[in-house]
This record gives structure tokens, C-alpha cells and sequence, in this order.
């Protein structure tokens, strides 16, 4: 008879592959890659206050001897019940003086990350890498650059009735007006949208007429209807507006009021890169037949309701006042996000990357392009990408950034850490904590690639693994000193002394007696002398990155990585601008204010309690606190800014082979290179 037994629950589980393609099936508890084996392993995290099954007290590995005698000083003998411990950790002390602890040494570099990206491209940098993006109908035919537009609207004066023209000596020869115009103030969409659509282009006709011209481009006409036509017309839609004689912008009906008419069209996506791109500007009211010119400054003013955040766009676009080339587009990338396109109203973040067209598979043809912000903003580039439906804004911007390498866009956000770091694509970021701009970083990795995910894969990275389990036994070398050395010898010999009194006592009583008395003595003394002889002011010390959950005290941080010490006891430093908890001291020297540590405190104890961690570096002897959504076990050296590295703090996606960005700090540039260069990596 079957005895009875609880349903089990099905525990889910995750399959990830090592370097030599071994599955590895594991639970979904967060992993690392060790440094030493290159095995996926689950993460375990010394924690001030431990909490999860997966966190631990904080305990180190440092020098027996000394962290034994660093007790026996700070505990008297006396008190009560405790002495026989004392005595007990005393002779455990002597006997460790026997023999040494197992000998660590200085390598000069941090633990390696010892995993690389495994995967393929969805879109690589160079053409010789293969790239499993689907190319859709007639992209490699696109022209890198053209002059004029595909088609143009010409009035034919023989037949007195308006033509689309696609013959190229024609459109070289003709003088044409640009439409301007939102799709709202031309037509609804519904049963009678084609009845207000030839409405619209009879006004518009009118207009062009009016303004005496016989040639016309305007998108509800020169859009072609394949989708190879409609890549192509979007492609060279910033050359239209550049070649257009006027741009004329074609507003609503003016008695439902003439500001909304203005803030309508100024919203969207397209109308900046129309106007900036124009050599001249007019507008009309569709129940007007006034059409009058305007300035780009009188245009901002009446349009663009971030006129303050965007005013130096349009002093460099009028000429008033140059931007270099990075700033500017920068700013105009800015600008065209918050406006609104077919997909996406204005101000609205695009949705996490989708899963894209695979080869074999049919390709997205229907709809609109999910990349139309970065498709009006590449007509202010140098160099433009084809455009594809599949593609959402991300895939595209890194695209664009690959084809324009001297701007190195996304190579820059990289190294910058937003506000909110989003789950996907977490290279992307539109502000920074440290309130630096874009161009002020500059990158010391490469794209070289897009992903199916949406993760940026970069060359060219220093890359260390933080230690999270304890405080490891830390090789260092002290200040050298004479007296130090002599006294931290003294110690080792009061067992030989010993022993060799004992051995004397029936030969020579007073002889005997007196070594044994000198070699007690030394037993006695000899915490205080080992200790003593530890001390001294920290020369160099084996890089190491060591992670601890929760915020944890210079003191106590000391005594972990280097036992103890009397006198010149060795030094932690706070970071005076490294992360975002730094209070710089305003004394006459540079350095970290104490204070940080309660300010790190207190958020620890507030909503962000259990996401503040600190960071130790032994190469610099500085400490950080930081925040973060996972304990970050890799540590990547993107970037250069005010006069310090940029280094991004990731965890681990072992299942997908990705790194997750969770913190930027700001440390020493040098300590990059105590890191190893490592392969390719995925940040997604």
C-alpha cells in the first residue's frame, strides 16, 4: 500500500554553460563565476545584519597569530571567569609561534573575471562579423547620402493638375517647398479619413501656389507604399528639408486655439529636425490664407514648450552660439525623446526591447517604426543607419552610435549612472547621479556590438571579480623600520629559549633557570611585541575588491584586512567624491568626511534599507558605500571623468551570459591597472 505523502512543488531551475560549452542546471538564486575555477557557483554575502539564507556574518582570514593577539591585548586576564579562556587563547597564541601561518603573496592584480560573452550579434560594428539581424526588403541598396528627395509633387502647366515626379534630372532641377504638418491637424482616422486627406492636400496645393512654387514634398504623398521605399524616403528625410527651399508648416484650425495648434505640432518627433534642418520657415492656419514667415528663435517661443532646456539648440542652429559637435547632439537627442511619435506619445520611455525577427523568419513589415525617435534624429549625423521595423530605439541608437564611432555615444552611457537603472538594456541612461554630461566622459572600452536581448557587448575592458563570502588574508608590506624588524623577531625565540633552558638545567642550574625566566618573559611580552612589530604605515597591499551588504566602520574594516595594530596603525580612507554617499572634506587636504558613514546609515535604515552595501579597495586603501539593487560581483573599468575612473559594478546572468549594471563609482584611474583585460562582455 502507497503511503501518503505532500505534493513536492517543482523547484525552477536554470541551465548555464561554462567556457567549454558543460551545462550546468542550478536554481534561480543569484550565482558568480569564480575567479579561480571559472565555475558558476552560488553567491554567498557577508552581511552586517544577515537576513537571506544566502548572507553570512562578516569573518575574515587574516594573519591567526595576530588577530589571537590583538584579543589577548584587548581583554584582561582579571575579570572574572574570563581567564581561563585568556589563558587558553595565550598558550594556543605560544604554540602558533612554532610555526607560521601559510605564506600570501603580492601578485599586483585583482581577481580576474573569468567569463567572457558566448553569444551572437544581432548587429556588430564591423562587416565581417556575422550579424543575425534580418535585413529587410531592398536595405542594401539604400544610398549612403543623397541631395534630393525620391519623389516630388510637380504641377504639370500643360494639363494644369499636380503630378508625383520620380525622375531624377527633374527633381535636380526643381525648386520645391517641404510640408510640415501633425497627422492629428490633417485627418481623423476613421471612415471618412480619405475624404479629409485629398481635403488637406488641395489646402496645401493652394498654399504652395500661393507662394509661387510648382513643387511640393510632403509625406502623405512622397512616402512611398513598399516597405524598401518607405526605408529609403525615411532615410533621406532630413535631405529633403536640408534641399527644400522653404518649409512650410501647416498647422490646425485655428479657432480651437491658435497655442494648442502651436504646442500640438511642437510635440511632435519630427517637427524639431524639420525646422532646424530648414534654410527658411513659414506657417499657415489651415482656415487662413495668410501664410507668414517666422524665425527659428519666434518659432521656438510659439512651439516648443521646453524653450529653456532646449534655447541653446536653437542659438546654435541660428548661429548665435556654436556647440561642439557631441553637446549639440547630445541636446538633440534630448529633445526629439521627449516629443511624441506614432508609437509612443511625447514624454512616454520606450518599452523593454522585444524578442526580434530571427533568420527564417518573416520580418515585421506592418505598423509603425519603433525607432522613429532615433530616425529623426540621425538626419544630424554624419553617418545614418537604414532603417528597420524590427528595431526598437535602443537597437537603433547603438547602431548610430557604431556608425558615428568619434562620438561614441553609447560607449558613454556606459559609464554613467542614471536615476533608475532599467532591468533591460541597463547601458542606457539619459542623466547621470554625478550630474556629468555626456561629453564629459571619455570611454576606454568599444561597442562592438548589439544582442538579440538588447545588451551592448564591449571590447576592451578591465575587469575584476569583487569577493563577497569574507574578508580574504591580504598580502601587504608596512614602512620599513629597523626596530620594528628586531622586535618583531623576539617573539620566536622564547620558545628556543626555553627549550634550551630546560635542556642546560642539570648542567649548569643558575644558567638554566635564568633562560627560562628570559624565555617566560618573552612568552608574556610577546602579544605586545607581534603586534607591535604589524604595525606601520601601509606601503602597498594585494589589490583585492571585497563586498560587504550593509554599512560597516573604517575601525572594523581595518581589523579585518590587517589584524591589528598599536601606533601607526594601518588606514582605510573614505572616498571624498567616489560614490554617491561622498562628503569631501573642505580642510586644506583632500579626503572623505566620516560623516558619510551616517549619512550611508541612515539610508540604510530608510527606504533603502537592505540595497546599501560597501565596497573595499585595498589598492587604494578607500572605502565606499553605494546602492544597488544586487550584490555586484564584477568590476568594470569603462570610462574617464573629472579626473577619475569610471568603474561599473555588475552582477551576473550566468543563464543568458550577461551583465547586469548596478552602481558606477568614481575611483582612482590607476587601480585599472591592476585589472587584466578580459574578452568580449554583455551588458544587458
Amino acid at each position: 500500500m502507497r503511503r501518503w505523502q505532500l505534493p513536492l512543488a517543482k523547484k525552477e531551475t536554470i541551465t548555464c554553460y561554462d567556457d567549454l560549452g558543460t551545462p550546468k542546471t542550478h536554481g534561480l538564486e543569484q550565482r558568480y563565476v569564480s575567479p579561480t575555477t571559472g565555475i558558476c557557483r552560488k553567491l554567498v554575502v557577508q552581511a552586517v545584519t544577515p537576513s537571506a539564507k544566502s548572507e553570512v556574518p562578516i569573518s575574515s582570514h587574516t594573519n591567526q597569530a595576530s588577530k589571537i593577539a590583538i584579543w589577548l591585548l584587548a581583554n584582561s586576564p582579571i575579570r572574572g571567569w574570563i581567564v581561563f579562556k585568556w589563558v587558553a587563547v595565550f598558550l594556543w597564541f605560544t604554540l602558533k609561534l612554532l610555526w607560521s601561518d601559510t605564506d600570501v603573496y603580492n601578485t599586483g592584480y585583482y581577481k580576474p573575471y573569468a567569463r567572457g560573452f558566448q553569444g551572437q550579434l544581432w548587429a556588430a560594428r564591423s562587416s565581417m562579423e556575422h550579424s543575425s539581424r534580418v535585413l529587410e526588403e531592398g536595405e542594401m541598396d539604400t544610398p549612403t547620402s543623397t541631395l534630393y528627395p525620391r519623389l516630388l509633387v510637380i504641377r504639370d502647366p500643360i494639363r494644369n493638375e499636380w503630378v508625383p515626379c520620380a525622375d531624377r534630372e527633374t527633381i535636380i532641377r526643381t525648386k520645391f517647398i517641404a510640408i510640415s504638418y501633425r497627422a492629428l491637424d490633417a485627418y481623423t482616422r476613421g471612415p471618412n479619413q480619405e475624404i479629409e486627406k485629398a481635403q488637406f492636400t488641395e489646402e496645401v496645393r493652394a498654399a504652395v501656389l500661393g507662394l509661387k512654387y510648382d513643387a511640393y514634398w510632403c509625406d502623405l504623398e512622397c512616402i512611398g507604399e513598399t516597405p524598401a521605399e518607405k526605408n529609403l524616403d525615411l532615410y533621406c528625410m532630413a535631405d529633403v528639408y536640408r534641399g527644400a527651399e522653404l518649409t512650410l508648416i501647416m498647422l490646425g484650425k485655428s479657432f480651437v486655439g491658435e497655442n494648442e495648434c502651436w504646442k500640438g505640432w511642437g510635440q511632435r518627433v519630427w517637427t524639431m529636425p524639420e525646422a532646424l534642418l530648414s534654410s527658411r520657415l513659414c506657417y499657415k492656419f489651415r482656415d487662413r490664407d495668410l501664410v507668414t514667415p517666422l524665425s527659428l528663435f519666434e518659432l521656438a517661443n510659439l512651439a516648443y514648450t521646453n524653450y529653456d532646456s532646449e534655447q541653446a539648440i536653437i542659438n546654435a542652429y541660428s548661429g548665435k552660439d556654436p556647440l561642439e559637435r557631441l553637446e549639440r547632439l547630445t541636446l538633440l537627442k534630448s529633445a526629439i525623446w521627449r516629443r511624441g511619435t506614432a508609437a509612443l506619445a511625447p514624454g512616454i520611455s520606450p518599452p523593454p526591447p522585444p524578442k526580434l525577427d530571427m533568420p527564417g523568419e518573416k520580418p515585421v513589415t506592418s505598423g509603425a517604426y519603433k525607432a522613429e525617435r532615433v530616425y529623426a534624429l540621425m538626419g544630424f549625423f554624419e553617418h545614418r543607419i537604414q532603417p528597420n521595423r524590427s528595431e526598437d530605439d535602443l537597437r537603433a541608437l547603438v547602431r548610430l552610435s557604431m556608425a558615428n564611432d568619434n562620438d561614441r555615444i553609447a560607449e558613454r552611457m556606459v559609464s554613467m549612472l542614471p536615476s533608475t537603472i532599467t532591468k533591460t538594456a541597463c547601458w542606457y541612461s539619459d542623466d547621470d547621479i554625478y550630474r556629468a554630461k555626456l561629453w564629459d566622459i571619455v570611454p576606454e572600452i568599444q561597442v562592438a556590438g548589439v544582442t538579440e536581448n538588447g545588451a551592448l557587448v564591449v571590447d576592451g575592458c578591465r575587469a575584476a571579480a569583487i569577493r563577497w563570502k569574507d574578508f580574504p588574508e591580504v598580502a601587504f608590506v608596512t614602512t620599513d623600520s629597523l626596530r620594528r624588524t628586531i622586535i618583531g623577531f623576539v617573539p620566536y625565540l622564547s620558545w628556543p629559549t626555553l627549550i634550551i633552558g630546560l635542556g642546560i638545567l642539570m648542567t649548569s642550574r643558575v644558567g638554566g633557570v635564568t633562560l627560562i625566566i628570559i624565555g617566560l618573559l618573552l612568552l608574556v611580552a610577546s602579544p605586545r611585541l607581534f603586534v607591535y612589530s604589524q604595525s606601520g604605515r601601509i606601503v602597498s597591499a594585494q589589490p583585492w575588491f571585497i563586498g560587504v551588504k550593509g554599512v560597516v566602520s573604517i575601525t572594523e574594516v581595518e581589523s579585518h584586512l590587517y589584524g591589528g595594530a598599536r601606533g601607526h596603525f594601518p588606514r582605510m580612507y573614505f572616498t571624498p567624491s567616489g560614490s554617491q554617499f561622498s562628503i569631501p572634506e573642505r580642510g586644506t587636504e583632500r579626503g572623505g568626511s566620516y560623516r558619510q558613514f551616517d549619512y550611508a546609515k541612515l539610508a540604510d535604515s530608510g527606504p533603502d534599507a537592505g540595497h546599501i552595501y560597501t565596497l573595499i579597495d585595498t589598492c587604494s586603501s578607500t572605502m565606499y558605500y553605494f546602492r544597488a539593487e544586487r550584490p555586484p560581483t564584477v568590476c568594470i573599468f569603462a570610462g574617464r571623468e573629472g579626473g577619475l575612473g569610471r568603474f561599473v559594478l555588475c552582477s551576473e546572468r550566468c543563464d543568458i551570459n550577461e551583465l547586469h549594471k548596478e552602481s558606477v563609482l568614481r575611483m582612482p584611474t590607476e587601480i585599472s591597472q591592476k585589472m587584466e583585460l578580459c574578452g568580449w562582455l554583455a551588458l544587458g
